[in-house]
C-alpha cells in the first residue's frame, strides 16, 4: 500500500498577542442597531404627559419673571389654550387688512385697484389680467385657423436662390428624361408646404412624357385627395390634352399616367373628367381616349355613380353621351337617384327640335339594354313616349323592344308582396326546429 498524504489542513500558528496588534489582526466591534423603545417611536404625546409639559413651562415662566422683573411681573396665572389657532382661523380676513404692510406706491395702488375694480354704471367693465391673456389667445387662434383654412390656395413665399437653382438643375433633367433613377430633390416636392410653386420651377408643361408618368406616380401616392385633385387639374389634365391637340393620339407614358392616377378615384373624377366636360370645348377623340381608361380600369361603384350623376345633369354634349355609355357598359349596381337620373336626362330632349347624334341614340339603347327592369312603369311609358318623337332608322326599334321586355321595379315589389300576404303562416313545432321533449 501506498504512503497516505496529508489532509489538507491549515497549520494554526501561535502567534504572540503584541504581533497580532501591530498586525492589525483584532476583532472590530460590530454595529448594532439600537432598539427603540415604545415611547420613542410614538410621535404623538398622550393627554397626561401633555398637561406636565405645559404646567413645567408655566413654572419656569414664573420663576423667569420673578427673578428678572421682581418688581413688574404680576402674579398671574397664565394660562395656555390650545384652541387660540383654530379661533384665529375663523376669524375674517380681508385683503385690505394688508395693504398697510406692502409698502407700495399711489401708481401700484392705483394699478392694483384698476384690476380690482367692480362694473361702472355705464356697464363697461375693466378686464382682469387673465380675461386679457385669454383674449389674445383666442386672437391667436383665430389667425391660425385661418391661415389654415386657406391652405388650398397657392402661397407665393421667398425661395432661397440655392434652392431655386437646385429645381431648376431638376427642370433640365426631366426635360430630357427617359427612364432610370428620379432626382430625390423631386421626390419630396409634394411633402414640402409651398409644393405648387416649387413645382412650377420645373416647368411641367416642359417634362417628357415619361417624367410626366413617374411624377404622376409619386404625387398621386403622397397627396391627399384634394392636393392629388389640384395637381391632376393644374398639370395632368392640360398635358394630356395639348399632347392629343399636337399629334392626334396619346403617348404610351400619358395613357399610363391616366391609369396610374385612378389610384385616387375621387380625385380623378373631379380633377380630370368633370372638367373636361364642363369646359364645353372636349372632342370626340378626347372623350374617346379618357373613356377608355375609364372602361378598362376598375373603379368603386360609389365614386362612379356620383360622377354619372354630374354627367347626366349637365347641358348636352357628345362627349357626355361618349361617357354616359362607358359608365352604363360597366353594369354597377347603381342607385334608384342614379337610374331617375339617366332617365330625366333622356326625357329631356323630349321637345328639343334639334335632330339628336347617333351617340345619344346608342347611350339610349345602352340604357334600355342594361337597366330596363330598375325603371319604373311611368318612365317606361314616358321613354317609349319619347321614342315616337325622336328616332333612329337602325337603333330606336331595338330600344322599344328591350323596353316593351322590361319587368319594372314597382311591378316586381308589388308582385312580391302579393305572394308575401297570400302565402299562410307555418307554425313550427319543436321537432321541425331540433328540440327534442
Amino acid at each position: 500500500m501506498g504512503k497516505p498524504k496529508k489532509a489538507n489542513v491549515a497549520t494554526i500558528k501561535t502567534v504572540n498577542l503584541e504581533k497580532q496588534i501591530t498586525e492589525g489582526k483584532v476583532s472590530k466591534a460590530k454595529n448594532k442597531e439600537k432598539v427603540k423603545l415604545r415611547a420613542e417611536e410614538s410621535p404623538n404625546i398622550d393627554a397626561k404627559s401633555s398637561q406636565k409639559i405645559l404646567a413645567a413651562a408655566r413654572q419656569q415662566q414664573l420663576e423667569l419673571d420673578e427673578e428678572n422683573f421682581p418688581s413688574l411681573a404680576p402674579r398671574r396665572n397664565v394660562k395656555f389654550n390650545l384652541n387660540d389657532d383654530v379661533e384665529q382661523e375663523k376669524e375674517d380676513v380681508n385683503e385690505n387688512d394688508f395693504m398697510a404692510d406692502l409698502d407700495m406706491d399711489d401708481d401700484d395702488v392705483a394699478a392694483f385697484e384698476r384690476f380690482q375694480q367692480p362694473p361702472t354704471k355705464e356697464g363697461k367693465r375693466t378686464l382682469h389680467l387673465s380675461e386679457i391673456i385669454m383674449q389674445k389667445i383666442q386672437e391667436k387662434g383665430a389667425d391660425i385657423h385661418t391661415k389654415i383654412s386657406d391652405e388650398g390656395s397657392l402661397k407665393i413665399e421667398e425661395i432661397d436662390p440655392k434652392v431655386k437653382e437646385m429645381y431648376e438643375g431638376v427642370r433640365e433633367v426631366l426635360k430630357r428624361y427617359r427612364s432610370g433613377k428620379i432626382p430625390k430633390a423631386f421626390k419630396i416636392i409634394p411633402k414640402l408646404r409651398n409644393w405648387e410653386q416649387i413645382l412650377f420651377i420645373t416647368e411641367p408643361h416642359n417634362w417628357s412624357a415619361a417624367a410626366m408618368f413617374q411624377g404622376t406616380r409619386i404625387f398621386c401616392s403622397v397627396l391627399s385627395q384634394a392636393m392629388a385633385q389640384r395637381f391632376y387639374n393644374l398639370v395632368l389634365l392640360p398635358r394630356v390634352r395639348d399632347d392629343l391637340c399636337e399629334y392626334k393620339k396619346l403617348n404610351m407614358h400619358l395613357y399610363n399616367a391616366l391609369k396610374r392616377a385612378l389610384f385616387k378615384p375621387a380625385a380623378f373624377m373631379k380633377g380630370i373628367i368633370l372638367p373636361l366636360l364642363e369646359s364645353g370645348d372636349c372632342t370626340l377623340r378626347e372623350a374617346i381616349i379618357f373613356g377608355s381608361v375609364v372602361a378598362r380600369s376598375s373603379i368603386p361603384v360609389l365614386h362612379s355613380s356620383a360622377c354619372l350623376l354630374k354627367i347626366c345633369e349637365m347641358s348636352y354634349s357628345g362627349a357626355n353621351s361618349i361617357f354616359i355609355r362607358y359608365f352604363l357598359d360597366k353594369r354597377y349596381a347603381l342607385p334608384y337617384r342614379v337610374i331617375d337620373a339617366a332617365v330625366f336626362h333622356f326625357l329631356r330632349f323630349e321637345n328639343d327640335k334639334r335632330e339628336l347624334p347617333v351617340l345619344w341614340h346608342q347611350s339610349l339603347l345602352t340604357f334600355a339594354q342594361r337597366y330596363k327592369n330598375d325603371i319604373s312603369s311611368d318612365q317606361k311609358d314616358a321613354l317609349l313616349q319619347l321614342l315616337k318623337k325622336k328616332s333612329h332608322p337602325k337603333i330606336t326599334a331595338d330600344i322599344r323592344r328591350e323596353l316593351q321586355a322590361a319587368n319594372c321595379r314597382d311591378v316586381e315589389m308589388m308582385e312580391t308582396v302579393n305572394e308575401t300576404a297570400g302565402q299562410p303562416i307555418k307554425m313550427y313545432t319543436d321537432e321541425d326546429v331540433g328540440y327534442e321533449g
